[in-house]
């Protein structure tokens, strides 16, 4: 239940913001809903005046069709033939007391009157506010379909006076309507505001006072007080749980107790509420700060949900960020000979600072993940809620532990830079699947790896192996994929090695110094091609070397004579590396045994430290 209670406390750390109109990237509104309260997409906006009369209608664009409603737990919650009206906007069939005369068919009751018989009690009591009452007035003089037939030609009915269920056998363009509503007119939903000469008034649906109106009305028809297992508080319960968390179309529930022959709850309990009993108002506060955190800040692949917030500061940095984006400036600060992981440590340590002084010492972290199997059930797949300092130390552990350097950020000015420090969870994917992978792919990735990031596990060796065995097999790929994905790889090994990307010259291990001479052979023959861009023996054997170093150094090093008769007296400072490279292995270690993800480091840092050469009297140049 921790989940839903930092939810709980969210909204409540929330309240001003209950029913501010927020936008996305994408100018689609959204808002931290008022209790009793959900989302629907309209189709229909009729509006009516103050004195209960019909004035205009028209058809909802798709960039605004999104509209905060007021619901019931019934309304919220219905399916199938249930008849559970909307308090206010509801499809045509509950709002319209002329939809039978105009040859609209129920299959039991008419829900017309249920409707009209819930908004007269909201429309009578001491909490109703004049809007309210304007819209009653005219719902129920039950004229609504003729209305946007004969005044507004927003519906259309055929020769016999009844809707036209589709526009494809008839001549012409085909009325706004129809490409509204997915289905037939019938099913299109209303929505109601009221239109005042005098003074501009907020939609229905943007005002606060609706909202509060209907809250104050709503929360007398709830049912006795119970125990809430949430907050502990003694307040009235529900077992009707709000659905689209996701979208407005997102029919999975993440509470449901509604299978009375399966095994939800039956085998154990003999009621659900004996199961846990959630109090209405923490229920939908808790939906409701999900829904609006999701819409706000979460990252969605593949419908599955990926959320970080803290109960009193939203915007917490995420840990499936590089580091690049953490901290730009450190990041491309120039290579040290003497860089240390502890001097990254405290450089990272720095990005966090504005984030520990904004968190107070009671606030939580939670990481989220959601995902539902079936449209009707969700699931919690991963939550942990940890202290502000627990939560940027192990981020901090992160980015300084799963590092090396890369080249595949652009600046604001579309230039790539260098960055050193850890890459991001997708493009860890990149790298270990290919960019060709599907979400479905990366959304499995991305949640396997929060455990070496949030709890500071060992990165699943899978996901290693790939990166691994993809940046040894170069040929299968254009560079620049095959120079991310290498650093990238370089970067997970590193987690365990511990390495910096500065050559360590003193470094025994056979897998080391067998890429250290691979690196040698790829700039020597790079430098003797010139601006010939074809690969070199190095990078085409490379794969072949992983699985047979000493046979294929064989075959490398045979390839490398033409190139180094072409370079004269320049061949002398490379053979003299390739020596001393040579001279430290041990002679029983030179063998064709496999080569472990250490050779990738010894072979990136060869190369980095030849390609960084200044050029001196003694030592040539060997950039190209």
């Amino acid at each position: 239940m921790s989940w839903l209670l930092n939810l709980y406390e969210t909204y409540k750390a929330n309240l001003g913001r209950v029913g501010e109109i927020e936008k996305k990237r994408n100018e689609q509104e959204y808002t931290l809903l008022p209790v009793s309260h959900t989302t629907q997409t309209a189709h229909i906006e009729v509006r009516v005046t103050e004195d209960g009369e019909y004035h205009s209608a028209s058809v909802i664009d798709k960039q605004d069709a999104i509209t905060l409603i007021p619901c019931t737990e019934d309304s919220a919650s219905r399916a199938g033939a249930v008849i559970a009206p909307y308090p206010l906007h509801d499809k045509l069939s509950y709002v319209a007391g002329d939809y039978v005369a105009y040859g609209g068919e129920i299959k039991k009751e008419e829900p017309f009157s249920h409707y009209i018989r819930n908004l007269e009690a909201w429309a009578n009591s001491p909490y109703a506010v004049d809007k309210v009452k304007s819209i009653y007035r005219y719902v129920s003089k039950g004229r609504l379909i003729q209305d946007l037939v004969e005044k507004d030609q927003i519906l259309h009915v055929d020769a016999n006076g009844r809707l036209i269920d589709k526009w494809d056998k008839i001549e012409g363009a085909a009325p706004k309507i129809f490409s509204a509503v997915a289905g037939e007119q019938s099913s299109a939903f209303v929505r109601f505001t009221v239109y005042s000469p005098s003074q501009e008034l907020d939609e229905v649906w943007k005002d606060k006072e609706m909202y509060d109106s209907f809250v104050q009305f709503y929360r007398g028809q709830l049912g006795e007080p119970e125990l809430c297992y949430v907050s502990g508080e003694r307040l009235p319960a529900t077992d009707k749980h709000a659905n689209k968390i996701r979208n407005a179309g997102d029919k999975a529930k993440l509470i449901s107790s509604n299978d009375k022959s399966g095994f939800t709850y039956r085998g154990r309990f003999s009621l659900p509420q004996e199961a846990a009993s959630i109090s209405y108002d923490v229920s939908q506060k808790a939906h409701n700060a999900l829904k609006w955190l999701i819409n706000r800040q979460a990252k969605i692949i593949d419908q599955r949900v990926f959320l970080v917030w803290g109960n009193d500061e939203l915007d917490i940095p995420e840990g499936d960020e590089d580091s690049f984006d953490l901290n730009s400036e450190s990041a491309t600060e120039p290579i040290r000979k003497s860089h240390t992981y502890e001097e990254l440590a405290v450089e990272v340590a720095k990005a966090f600072d504005g984030y520990r002084n904004r968190l107070s010492t009671k606030a939580n972290i939670n990481i989220l993940v959601l995902d539902s199997a079936t449209t009707g059930r969700m699931a919690v797949l991963y939550y942990r809620n940890l202290q502000p300092h627990f939560y940027l130390d192990r981020l901090t552990y992160w980015h300084s532990t799963c590092i090396w350097l890369h080249r595949y950020r652009k600046n604001d000015t579309g230039e790539y830079i260098e960055f050193v420090g850890t890459p991001a969870t997708k493009d860890i994917a990149f790298a270990a699947y290919g960019p060709r992978a599907d979400d479905k792919i990366v959304k499995g990735l991305k949640e396997r790896m929060l455990p070496s990031v949030i709890d500071m596990r060992d990165i699943p060796r899978d996901i290693v192996n790939s990166a691994f065995h993809r940046a040894s097999s170069p040929e299968s790929m254009d560079k620049w994929e095959w120079e991310k994905t290498l650093s990238i790889a370089c970067a997970l090994i590193n987690q365990k090695e511990r390495l910096s990307v500065a050559l360590d010259y003193e470094n025994p291990d056979r897998n080391y110094l067998f890429g250290r001479l691979l690196a040698v052979a790829d700039v020597l023959e790079r430098r003797a091609l010139g601006d010939e861009k074809r690969s070199t023996n190095a990078i085409r054997y490379m794969n072949a070397f992983q699985r047979h170093p000493e046979r294929t150094w064989t075959t490398i090093q045979a390839s490398l004579q033409p190139y180094q008769a072409r370079m004269g007296r320049e061949a002398t400072y490379w053979n003299k590396i390739i020596d001393e490279i040579g001279s430290r292995f041990k002679i029983e270690e030179f063998n064709n045994n496999p080569l472990t993800g250490l050779y990738l480091l010894g072979f990136y840092s060869q190369r980095h430290e030849l390609y960084q050469k200044k050029e001196s009297t003694d030592a040539p140049d060997a950039s190209n």
